[in-house]
C-alpha cells in the first residue's frame, strides 16, 4: 500500500466494544480512515458478535499482545478498570502509540494514565457526549457521534503529534471537538450528566418503594416519568464507577439540588404560589434558551 493510500490509522485496537467503543470503530471504517480494529474484553460472546457484524477484525482477551503493534488504543471501559488496563498494556505498548478514551471523568483517567502508562504525554483524555441506555457491541452504530461534543483535554506537556492525531479521530466520528482543562470538564458533566443519572435512579427507588397492598405505583406512570427516568435503565455498574470517580464534583452539585428541592419544599409549606411559578418559570425558561441555542446537536 503506497503512503498516498495509507490509512490514517493502522491498527486500532479498542479496549471495551461495547455501545461506545463499538460505534467509534464503526464511525471510523465508515469514514475509512483506520487500516485493522482489534477489540479486547472479557466476554467471548460479545466479542464474536462484535467481529460477526463487522465492528472489529479480530479480537482478543490479552491486553498486553493486542497492542504490541497497535498505532492507536481507544478505551471504553469503566473508570475503575483503567488502572489496570493501563498496567497491562505498559510493557508492550509501542513508544509511538498513541491513547485516548472515552470515559465521563477525566481527572481520574489523566491521574491513572500518569501512574500506570511509560509515556504518558501520548495520553490524550476525551470525552464523547453520546450513547443510549443500551449496551453490548450490538447496540454500536457509526451515526451515534454525529454532530455531538467530543471534549478532549490535553495537558500541558501533552505531545502535540498524539493531540493532533486524537482530535483528527474524534472529528471523523462526527464528532463537533473542543478542547478544555480536566478538571473543568469534570465540574460541568456531574452538573449536565452525572447528577441527572442518579436523580433517575434516586426518582425511581423513591416510587418503587411507596408500593402498597393492590395498588403498584408505576401503572400510574405515563411519558413524563418515562422520559424523565430513561437514563436509569443505563449500566448501575458504569455509573456506580464514574459517581465513585467525580466524587467531589459530584457531591457539589448533588449539595445544589438539594438546595433547589428545600426552596421548593418551603413554597409548598408556606402555599407560596408566587415563589413556585417564578422557580417553575425560571427553569422553562433556561430550558427553551438551551434548546433553541443547542437543539440541533441533541
Amino acid at each position: 500500500m503506497s503512503n498516498a493510500n495509507k490509512p490514517l490509522i493502522g491498527h486500532l485496537v479498542i479496549i471495551g466494544v461495547g455501545l461506545i467503543g463499538g460505534s467509534v470503530s464503526l464511525a471510523l471504517q465508515r469514514a475509512g480512515i483506520v487500516g485493522r480494529v482489534t477489540g479486547v474484553g472479557r466476554s467471548r460472546d460479545n466479542l464474536e458478535l462484535a467481529q460477526k457484524l463487522g465492528v472489529v477484525d479480530g479480537w482478543s482477551h490479552d491486553v498486553a499482545e493486542a497492542v504490541r503493534d497497535a498505532d492507536v488504543v481507544l478505551l471504553a471501559v469503566p473508570m475503575n478498570a483503567y488502572a489496570a488496563v493501563f498496567s497491562a498494556m505498559a510493557d508492550s505498548l509501542p513508544a509511538s502509540a498513541v491513547v485516548t478514551d472515552a470515559g465521563s471523568t477525566k481527572q481520574s483517567a489523566i491521574t491513572a494514565a500518569h501512574a500506570c502508562l511509560p509515556n504518558p504525554q501520548r495520553f490524550i483524555a476525551a470525552h464523547p457526549i453520546a450513547g443510549t441506555e443500551q449496551s453490548g457491541a450490538g447496540a454500536a452504530f457509526a451515526e451515534l457521534f454525529d454532530r455531538r461534543l467530543t471534549v478532549i483535554t490535553p495537558e500541558q506537556d501533552s505531545d502535540a503529534e498524539a493531540l493532533a492525531l486524537v482530535q483528527q479521530l474524534w472529528e471523523q466520528t462526527g464528532s463537533r471537538v473542543v478542547t478544555m482543562d480536566a478538571s473543568e470538564h469534570d465540574e460541568f458533566l456531574a452538573s449536565v450528566s452525572h447528577l441527572p443519572h442518579l436523580a433517575a435512579f434516586a426518582l425511581v427507588n423513591a416510587v418503587s418503594r411507596q408500593k402498597r397492598d393492590g395498588h403498584d405505583p408505576f401503572c400510574f406512570a405515563a411519558g413524563g416519568f418515562r422520559d424523565f427516568t430513561r437514563i436509569a435503565s443505563s449500566s448501575p455498574e458504569m455509573w456506580r464507577d464514574i459517581a465513585l470517580s467525580n466524587r467531589d464534583a459530584l457531591l457539589s452539585q448533588l449539595d445544589a439540588f438539594q438546595q433547589e428541592l428545600n426552596g421548593l419544599r418551603e413554597a409548598l409549606l408556606a402555599d407560596d404560589a408566587e415563589r413556585l411559578l417564578n422557580e417553575f418559570t425560571a427553569a422553562r425558561e433556561a430550558r427553551e434558551t438551551w434548546l433553541a441555542k443547542h437543539g440541533e446537536g441533541l
